[in-house]
């Protein structure tokens, strides 16, 4: 990862999947690849790796609005599936999800908001 003042450049294919615990979700079946967690660098990225037959509950967000994007596999959001080249935004607020995956997926996730690992804005709804 390069920040150079004003642009931070990362090659994700060199970035660690690491085990992602989100409040409520199947436990080991929620992977990430940290792109950027601090919003004073841009937009806040992560890809998410969803397992197969892995859950995470509905939620909203109160600090800001979330967008996914599909890189490969089914992402279900709301018992609706969806392939690579799906994009899904949620204003600050909406509740969103469940998020699902049947045969595991890899979501490109943005954010308006800083994530606090210690104190995640992540309400769960379900």
């Amino acid at each position: 990862m390069k920040v150079d003042g004003v642009s931070l450049t990362s090659d994700v294919n060199l970035l660690d999947v690491i085990p992602f615990p989100i409040p409520g979700a199947t436990q080991g079946g929620v992977h990430a690849q940290l792109v950027n967690v601090d919003g004073d660098k841009g937009i806040v990225t992560t890809i998410i790796h969803i397992g197969p037959g892995a859950r995470i509950p509905a939620h909203y967000h109160d600090d800001g609005a979330e967008a996914h994007f599909v890189i490969e596999g089914d992402f279900i959001n709301a018992g609706v599936s969806h392939g690579p080249g799906a994009f899904i935004t949620h204003p600050k607020g909406v509740v969103h999800g469940p998020h699902e995956s049947k045969g595991g997926c890899k979501v490109l996730t943005l954010q308006t908001a800083y994530v606090d690992p210690a104190k995640p804005d992540f309400h769960i709804v379900d």
